[in-house]
Formats: C-alpha cells, sequence, structure tokens
C-alpha cells in the first residue's frame, strides 16, 4: 500500500514536471529534485536498479539545469531554446553506447535484474536526454519520446502501472512539447533573442 502511494505520488509530481517542462518553465527543476527522490524508493523496491540510479543522476543533472537556466545564457538572462549543435552527436553517442554497455554489464554481473537490456537502454538514453533538457535543446523532446514509449512497455511488464500510465502520457504530450519548444524558439528568432547564424 505504501509504495502504491508513493508510486501515486511520483505520478504527480512527473505530471507537474511535465507541465512545466512544456511551457519552458524554470520550476520544472524543483519537481525535478522531488521527483527523483521519490521514485529512488519506488524503482529500488520493483528492482530497477538501473532507473534507481539513473535518479541519483537526476538530482545533480536538475541542481546543474537550474543553474544553467538561471545563469547560463548571455548577459546574464536565462538562454533561450536552440537546435542541438550537430558536433554534439558523436560525443552524445559514446556516452549512450558506453552507459548502455556499462549498465547492462553492472546488472547482469550484480544484480538479480530480469530485464538488463530495457533497463539499460531506458537509462543510458535518459542520461543524454536530460543533459540536452538542462541545456535547453529542442531535439531533447525526441529523445524523450523513445524513452517514454520504452519505459511504458517496461513498467507495465514490471506491474508498475500508474508509472506506466504516466510514461503513456510523457510520451503523448512530448509530441506536443516538442512543438510548442519549437514555436518558442522560432519567436525568440523572430524577437532577435537569438542571433543568427553566420
Amino acid at each position: 500500500m505504501e509504495w502504491n502511494l508513493l508510486e501515486i505520488l511520483g505520478t504527480i509530481v512527473g505530471l507537474l514536471y511535465l507541465w512545466l517542462e512544456y511551457r519552458a518553465s524554470i520550476y520544472l527543476w524543483i519537481a525535478g529534485i522531488v521527483m527523483p527522490a521519490i521514485y529512488i524508493v519506488v524503482y529500488y523496491r520493483a528492482g530497477l536498479y538501473a532507473d534507481f540510479g539513473i535518479n541519483i543522476y537526476y538530482l545533480v543533472a536538475a541542481i546543474y539545469g537550474w543553474c544553467f537556466w538561471a545563469w547560463g545564457g548571455t548577459r546574464r538572462e536565462a538562454p533561450p531554446i536552440a537546435r542541438m549543435p550537430v558536433r554534439h552527436v558523436p560525443l552524445l553517442l559514446v556516452v549512450f553506447v558506453a552507459a548502455l554497455l556499462g549498465i547492462a554489464f553492472a546488472l547482469i554481473r550484480y544484480t538479480n535484474s530480469n530485464v538488463p537490456w530495457i533497463d539499460s537502454f531506458t537509462t543510458a538514453l535518459s542520461i543524454v536526454g536530460l543533459w540536452m533538457l538542462a541545456r535547453k535543446y529542442l531535439e531533447q523532446w525526441l529523445v524523450w519520446i523513445v524513452v517514454d514509449v520504452a519505459c511504458c512497455g517496461l513498467y507495465v511488464y514490471k506491474e508498475l502501472y500508474f508509472t506506466s500510465v504516466l510514461y503513456g502520457l510523457y510520451a503523448v504530450i512530448a509530441i506536443f512539447g516538442y512543438l510548442r519548444w519549437k514555436q518558442i524558439m522560432n519567436e525568440q528568432w523572430s524577437a532577435n533573442i537569438i542571433s543568427p547564424k553566420p
């Protein structure tokens, strides 16, 4: 019963987080601190050790995201939404593959996880996606769509039904989030908040 209450609370905070992310509100990072604290317990009890571990990363990344969104732009202004520079793609691919293989090895070797590869896949991709969100890159939404669809199926398998519903909603709303952020980015361009690339 206590487990289900935590899962429901995590779902509510997760929906608040998603709504704030959709609006590109800096306050999403407050929910981004509370939600991992809840899911650290939920995932540990469910035997999803990679998801348990990544929530520690989420806590640290939420602090980084808050700082970058608050003070990471030019002229002490919040940075605008932007497209991710292509130069970041190779490094992010290396980080993803290294995280995937490292996490899968650890789960197979040291835990009783019965879903090591899918757990590792969603965790490794989440590491990349959260960094992209912290840097305010539009394409982070595309990463989250893949993560959310995979997690939805995983959590149904693990009988975390409330969490599965949350990630199903994430997947749908992520599509609208991408379109919304693209609109905001274009408005920033037209308002000359973002300098055109040479």
